[in-house]
C-alpha cells in the first residue's frame, strides 16, 4: 500500500482541501506541512522609511501571513494533525517546487484555482505548472468537494512500453488501489486505445469492412489480454475495467461525467531520456475537459527543471 509521509499542503484553499490533508496526514501518520507562497512584486522598495524608522516591508508581510497560517494550523489541530507552518516569498510555483525537492515532500495538496464546469477550466495557472514540473505527486481538489472520494478513476496504457512508463502504470495503480481502500470507494480503471490506421482502412477501397472489423476485435482482445497481465501483476484486485475504443482525450472525459468521478488518477506522458518531462498533449486535453479533482503523477526518474536552478544557487 503507498503510504505519504510527508506531505505539502497550499494555502489559500477551502475547507474541504484542509480536511482532506489532515485525514491523508492522519491515515498515513505523515508530516503535514502548510506553506504559503506569496508572489513578490517586482516594482517597490523592499523598505519603507517611516520618520526615522525603516521598516521591513517584505518581512512584515510575511508576519502576517504566517499569523494567519497559524490559525489555520489551529483547525487542522481540531483534526487530530499538528501541522508545521511556513510562508514563501517569490514566484508561487516555484518556491513549492523548491520547497518539494529541498524538504523531500511526496504529495502536494491544493484547492483547483477555477470554478469547474463545462466551458471554464477548474485548473489555473499553479497547477497546471505543478502538474508539468513538480517532481511529487500533486493532488488538485476540486472546490467544495465532499470529505470522501466514492469513486476513483485510474487511467492506464499497458501498451507503452519502456522502464519510465512501466514505473508509471505501476505508481497510478498503486496510488489507486491505495486510495481507494481507505476511502472505500469503487475503483475504476480505463484504458482508451484504437486500430492504427482504422480510418485510412476504411477510405480504401477494397479493402473490405468484415477484415477491418475483424482486426478490430483481435486488437481489443490483444489490448484486454494486456491489462489483465498488468493488473495481475501488480495485484490489483475490486476493480471495474474500463477497456473503451476510442482517443483518451474524448472517452475519458464522458467516462468521468456518466460516474460521477470523485478523483482522476492519471500520469503525465513524458518524452523519455529527456530531464524535466512535459506533461503530453493527451493527458492536457483531458485535464481542460474534466470536472472533478485530480492526482497527477510522473514515473520514476523525473527530474525537475526547477532542480538544477536549485543547485546552481548554492
Amino acid at each position: 500500500m503507498k503510504r505519504f509521509k510527508n506531505i505539502s499542503l497550499l494555502y489559500e484553499c477551502d475547507e474541504a482541501t484542509l480536511e482532506r490533508a489532515a485525514l491523508l496526514a492522519k491515515e498515513n501518520r505523515a508530516r503535514l506541512t502548510i506553506v504559503h507562497p506569496i508572489k513578490e512584486t517586482l516594482t517597490g522598495s523592499r523598505r519603507l522609511a517611516v520618520g526615522q524608522k525603516t521598516i521591513d516591508v517584505r518581512k512584515l508581510v510575511q508576519q502576517e501571513h504566517q499569523a494567519r497560517l497559524k490559525e489555520v494550523a489551529s483547525f487542522v489541530k481540531s483534526l487530530g494533525v499538528r501541522p508545521a507552518t511556513r510562508v514563501m516569498v517569490g514566484e508561487p510555483f516555484l518556491e513549492i517546487i523548491r520547497d518539494v525537492i529541498e524538504n523531500r515532500r511526496d504529495l502536494v495538496i491544493m484547492t483547483a484555482e477555477g470554478k469547474g464546469g463545462i466551458r471554464e477550466r477548474l485548473f489555473g495557472s499553479t497547477s497546471n505548472w505543478l502538474m508539468r514540473k513538480c517532481p511529487a505527486p500533486v493532488l488538485v481538489m476540486k472546490p467544495s468537494r465532499g470529505k470522501r472520494f466514492r469513486q476513483i478513476l485510474a487511467a492506464i496504457d499497458p501498451e507503452i512500453t519502456g522502464d519510465a512508463h512501466d514505473t508509471l502504470n505501476k505508481l497510478i495503480l498503486t496510488l489507486a488501489a491505495s486510495l481507494s481502500t481507505e476511502e472505500g470507494a469503487q475503483l475504476h480503471i480505463i484504458h482508451a486505445w484504437s486500430l492504427l490506421g482504422e480510418s485510412q482502412m476504411r477510405g480504401v477501397f477494397g479493402i473490405p469492412h468484415a477484415d477491418i472489423d475483424r482486426a478490430l476485435r483481435k486488437e481489443a482482445s490483444r489490448r484486454k489480454a494486456l491489462l489483465q497481465t498488468l493488473l495481475k501483476n501488480h495485484s490489483v484486485a475490486h476493480y471495474q475495467l474500463h477497456l473503451l475504443k476510442g482517443e483518451a482525450s474524448d472517452v475519458i472525459p464522458k467516462l468521468v461525467t456518466k460516474l460521477g468521478i470523485d478523483l482522476l488518477i492519471i500520469g503525465t506522458v513524458c518524452r523519455v531520456g529527456i530531464p524535466g518531462f512535459v506533461i503530453g498533449n493527451t493527458a492536457e486535453r483531458v485535464l481542460d475537459a474534466i470536472d472533478c479533482s485530480v492526482l497527477t503523477v510522473k514515473p520514476e526518474g523525473f527530474v525537475s527543471p526547477v532542480a538544477p536552478q536549485i543547485s546552481t544557487r548554492g
